[in-house]
């Protein structure tokens, strides 16, 4: 048996009405919010008196999904250093296709994105450059050139 598809990917937030207007103004669609609570979540994570708020955010095309998370209980707990570099461990970014990159990153930067590195070009093909957004969340971008 094969996989059907990635349903989505999950971050957890420490601020999810921030993040949620950073993915809208790059460009995602809420697609539906809401409070989880009870013996699912709980059983499902491995915790006790698990109460998260949820957005689920899409990609224009409809295939690309970002869940935010945001723990009420229990607390949400940092991993390593706050910003950690982006060669460390685990997740390591999302990453968007765009079709104006200067505009975009203009766009983040309203919501307190920075850039890590420069906006560097990838051979004929692409300008291609990483942010740090919301919660530290890594966010790379690629403008396909020609």
């Amino acid at each position: 048996m094969a996989i059907q598809r990635m349903d989505n990917v999950a971050v957890v937030v420490d601020d999810l009405e921030a993040a949620v207007a950073f993915f809208t103004d790059l460009g995602m669609e809420v697609e539906g919010r809401g409070e989880i609570e009870g013996s699912v979540p709980d059983g499902m994570l491995g915790l006790d008196g698990v109460h998260t708020a949820i957005a689920m955010l899409r990609t224009p095309d409809g295939h690309g999904k970002l869940e935010l998370t945001q723990f009420h209980t229990p607390a949400a707990v940092a991993m390593g250093p706050p910003d950690p570099p982006p060669h460390t461990l685990g997740l390591h970014r999302v990453m968007f296709a765009v079709d104006d990159l200067d505009d975009t990153i203009a766009r983040l930067r309203r919501h307190g994105a920075e850039l890590i590195g420069e906006v560097v070009r990838y051979e004929n093909a692409y300008r291609l450059c990483q942010l740090r957004g919301p919660s530290g969340i890594l966010v790379a971008l690629a403008e396909p050139i020609g």
